[in-house]
């Protein structure tokens, strides 16, 4: 009985050394540059344009995993029922602001504020967590979605 004491296993079993090289340098290309970003002071580039607030409302959302949402605003008269077809964006929302209450140790049932600008995007606030959202970076019909809440 012999036992095979090369560890090495054949050349064409190996990831080819100039990939390997290749990545090491997108890698380290990669930290300089968000280095460089980052140590130099940079404004951030990729956040949405800010514009005055034209439009306002304070809203109390609530829903659950069938992705039915409910939608009230301050004095309690619910503005919209959606129901699983219709509320899949709100209660998703819902779900986000859940969790980061949840971890921020606040009461899940708190208000949010709505805003849509002149510019005609629309976003959200939780101010109880701090969390803000530009609801256009989620697609222009989920926008659409809370844009109907506004009026």
């Amino acid at each position: 009985m012999t036992t095979n004491t090369d560890f090495r296993k054949p050349s064409e079993e190996l990831v080819p050394v100039p990939l390997v090289r290749g990545l090491v340098a997108l890698v380290v290309t990669s930290l300089a540059i968000t280095s460089f970003a980052v140590w130099s002071d940079r404004p951030l580039e990729a956040t949405p344009p800010q514009s005055p607030v034209v439009e306002e409302r304070i809203l109390f959302l609530s829903g659950d995993l069938s992705g039915a949402a409910r939608v009230m605003d301050e004095t309690g008269t619910v503005i919209a029922d959606l129901s699983p077809e219709e509320g899949g964006f709100v209660s998703g929302v819902w779900r986000v602001l859940e969790r980061k209450r949840t971890n921020a140790r606040v009461p899940l049932d708190g208000p949010i504020r709505l805003v849509g600008t002149e510019n005609g995007r629309v976003a959200i606030h939780d101010p109880s967590t701090g969390w803000s959202a530009d609801l256009m970076g989620f697609g222009a019909d989920n926008a659409a979605a809370f844009a109907t809440l506004l009026r």
